[in-house]
């Protein structure tokens, strides 16, 4: 493992060998580096590369991780003159994708952002398949296999573009769905490994994939979340964010990360247990702001106190809102913290209401059933029902559009 410190920058080198073990692979050396200025052929200099060299020699290493950028050239000298294989950090994010993905929707995202960074790196390829020169009817068939590469690429991407196009499509006719029914969306976003998925499962007993492992799921996964005194809430879990994270990830990923622009509300997932826990939370908002979500409502959840030591609390500010909730997903300590704040914030009041219509409207009923608390339901003299019940305010205009095109006419409500 190779960290490079440029002028003032400080790679984060606890981070990077978390992510070569997530990787797969085992450490068996490391080497750090600092200069004021990187060196653009290899990055680190001659004298730092041959000692590099002899460390990877000393170690039988298979492999040289560097925990940063490395551009194409960089990347070619430094394999040729360590004569092993060399990848750098995106590489390294990228290779951790392809091993995570389950879904026919990831294992799309990932392939496409490795084709679009595998498109700056080709090098020469086999010389028989070249423009041939120096005399007449000589010549190749005209394409360098470099050029059928980088064609070939292109094709493929073009292919994965049209098939994320359709499963955004799709997962847009759900976010619709979901808004005609005025079911509103809570996304769940953070830094890798703060317990987002612990936390996603603690609330709606999904049992997805949950371990303490940087980018342990990548699948966004949504379920239904019960909140008390409210309507069936929608809960979206969302791939981790990390420093540096490649720019070929975030546009493969846009589909999946529209679910976090969509949102009511976001729960801004933080391990309360991590001594750069605010440099994770200014991350993790400069993607929100890059993929147009910084201004969704957030609601910041400060897990893993059995690790760091706080207590279960909600801090709120200055107009009362509740800003912050401090809860174990692990331990399940605070989980009714936090419910009681989303409540408090999408809004916990609701109404008396009281609906007549005929008999016959079983569609409408079972309608009503699902979205608000039924109290009471008679049967009148004159052949209609009347059913009474308490709803939010946003379920209720749902439910008027609803009666409206069930009854072909506006249905008789009134507000007990």
């Amino acid at each position: 493992m190779v960290s490079v410190a440029i002028g003032a920058d400080i790679p984060d080198h606890a981070e990077n060998l978390e992510l070569v073990r997530a990787a797969g692979a085992r450490v068996v050396g490391e080497f750090s580096v600092r200069r004021d200025h990187p060196d653009p052929r290899s990055l680190l200099g001659s004298g730092k590369v041959q000692e590099l060299r002899e460390a990877a020699e000393a170690t039988c290493a298979d492999l040289v991780v560097f925990g940063c950028a490395l551009s194409p050239s960089q990347e070619r000298n430094l394999q040729r003159d360590l004569g092993r294989p060399v990848i750098d950090r995106m590489r390294l994010i990228l290779d951790i994708f392809a091993r995570r993905a389950r879904s026919y929707e990831g294992k799309i995202q990932v392939e496409l952002a490795q084709l679009e960074h595998a498109a700056t790196r080709l090098v020469r390829g086999w010389t028989h398949l070249e423009r041939q020169k120096g005399g007449i009817g000589l010549r190749g068939p005209g394409e360098t296999q470099i050029e059928t590469d980088r064609r070939l690429i292109r094709e493929r991407i073009k292919q994965l573009d049209a098939r994320l196009e359709r499963v955004a499509r799709q997962r847009g006719h759900s976010r619709r769905a979901r808004r005609r029914a005025s079911t509103p969306q809570i996304s769940l976003v953070g830094y890798t490994n703060s317990g987002k998925s612990t936390l996603f499962n603690a609330l709606t007993q999904a049992g997805t994939y949950a371990e303490d492992l940087l980018f342990a799921t990548l699948d966004s996964t949504v379920r239904q979340w019960t909140v008390p005194d409210r309507e069936p809430l929608v809960l979206a879990d969302t791939v981790g964010f990390v420093r540096d994270l490649p720019p070929t990830l975030i546009a493969a990923f846009r589909s999946t990360l529209e679910e976090v622009e969509s949102a009511r509300l976001i729960l801004h997932v933080v391990d309360a247990s991590r001594e750069d826990r605010h440099a994770c939370i200014a991350e993790v908002n400069s993607v929100l702001d890059e993929i147009g979500a910084a201004g969704v409502p957030q609601l910041e959840v400060f897990n893993k106190i059995d690790l760091s030591g706080d207590a279960p609390r909600v801090e709120r500010d200055a107009t009362g809102r509740p800003a912050r909730v401090y809860l174990s997903a692990h331990t399940r300590s605070g989980l009714d913290l936090l419910t009681d704040a989303v409540a408090h914030i999408l809004g916990r009041a609701r109404q008396r209401r009281v609906l007549e219509a005929p008999r016959c409207d079983g569609e409408l009923r079972a309608r009503l059933y699902a979205s608000g608390q039924v109290l009471k339901e008679e049967f009148a003299d004159d052949g209609h029902w009347r059913i009474e019940f308490d709803i939010s305010e946003e379920g209720f205009e749902a439910l008027q559009r609803e009666a409206g095109a069930v009854m072909g006419r506006p249905a008789a409500f009134v507000e007990q």
